[in-house]
């Protein structure tokens, strides 16, 4: 198993992953990715990632039946793994405990 840093990219596909369980192949990641943060990637960054990511063993794949709407190919649905649950909440766990040290000072904008 490959370092289990995840850059932000890698966080927000994962989290993705996450998110649409058993249904995530890759154009749905990019959908998803798109609808929630209005971030369009191409299809070969997404699919990219997801392999970074099976090689950090942060998720599995395997491929589903055909279905009709593909024409009869199957699609390779990528689930989270137990490392993946923790580099999540690891990355989670950072993130809030950074933010809370910010001096309430510092996010105070005035115009």
């Amino acid at each position: 198993m490959k370092g289990t840093y995840i850059g932000e990219l890698e966080e927000l596909v994962l989290l993705t992953v996450g998110v649409l369980y058993n249904d995530a192949y890759g154009v749905a990641v990019m959908d998803e990715i798109e609808k929630q943060t209005g971030r369009s990637l191409n299809i070969s960054a997404v699919h990219a990632v997801l392999k970074r990511l099976e090689e950090k063993g942060l998720v599995n794949s395997q491929m589903s039946d055909p279905t009709n709407e593909r024409g009869g190919r199957r699609k390779r649905i990528f689930t989270l793994t137990a490392a993946g649950r923790k580099a999540l909440a690891d990355a989670n766990e950072l993130r809030n405990q950074l933010y809370n040290q910010i001096p309430k000072v510092s996010l105070q904008f005035q115009a």
